[in-house]
């Protein structure tokens, strides 16, 4: 999913956001776990605020998205920041690094951007294949009961500065999937009108056991669930679960 015409906008419809309490969220777990190593991944970076916020903290950040618009948005933060930063242009399926890294964080409910399994399969596969032996993975995701209960057949209005959005949702509970459309109307001085642009996309829901068994089966032991960015155990209303897992340290007779 390339978001060209969310990227304009995904910032100011964020704003709510903040990536610099994110990024101390996820460090307080990475030294809870005591991964050694600064090498870290931020999967699916978008416009990557969390990832200059990750490199404040003293992480040497690689940030990959497939959107190469969200990546322009990015590369003028590294540039505004001092920050060091790779960005690379990968989709998610098709990780390919220079070397193994200590940590990877997803963040945001990307992994639910990801509606078929199978492609997640090939995600949770990439991201063990480049986590050196001790290196954490960890990633959040829209818990069942948000797309259900929340998200559902539910239709909000944005009114920012400079965008106007309409967020329109459709749950089909079959393949437990939210159907988005987003229409942006933005304000042109030129014109003196307002210029709409749109872009949909799904999200999937994923349960707990079937994401506990693929950790496992990509060769992760899985550490915690956590709830709605604390460290307390998750509820039967909590709306965004993170799961911290482990590459196991290989014996010595490997």
């Amino acid at each position: 999913m390339m978001y060209s015409a969310f990227a304009a906008f995904y910032d100011e419809l964020t704003g709510n956001i903040s990536y610099g309490q994110r990024a101390k969220y996820f460090d307080s777990i990475i030294k809870k776990f005591h991964t050694s190593g600064p090498i870290l991944l931020d999967l699916a970076c978008g416009t990557g605020s969390l990832s200059v916020e990750l490199s404040r903290l003293g992480y040497d950040v690689i940030g990959v998205d497939h959107s190469a618009d969200m990546l322009s948005v990015a590369l003028e933060k590294k540039l505004e920041s001092g920050q060091d930063i790779l960005f690379l242009c990968q989709d998610m399926t098709e990780l390919d690094l220079y070397g193994t890294v200590d940590t990877t964080v997803c963040a945001l409910d990307s992994i639910n951007h990801v509606t078929d399994p199978e492609k997640v399969k090939k995600i949770f596969q990439g991201v063990s294949l480049f986590t050196a032996p001790g290196g954490l993975f960890i990633f959040d995701v829209n818990s069942p009961y948000k797309h259900r209960r929340i998200l559902g057949n539910n239709t909000f209005v944005y009114d920012c500065d400079s965008v106007y959005c309409v967020w329109q949702n459709e749950y089909e509970e079959d393949t437990q999937t939210v159907s988005i459309s987003l229409d942006f109307f933005a304000y042109e001085e030129e014109s003196d009108s307002y210029r709409r642009s749109s872009e949909q996309f799904q999200e999937r829901s994923y349960e707990p056991c079937w994401l506990e068994q693929l950790l496992e089966d990509s060769g992760f032991e899985l550490l915690a669930v956590y709830a709605d960015d604390s460290l307390e155990e998750p509820k039967e209303d909590s709306q965004r679960l993170i799961y911290v897992a482990r590459k196991p340290m290989l014996r010595e007779n490997q």
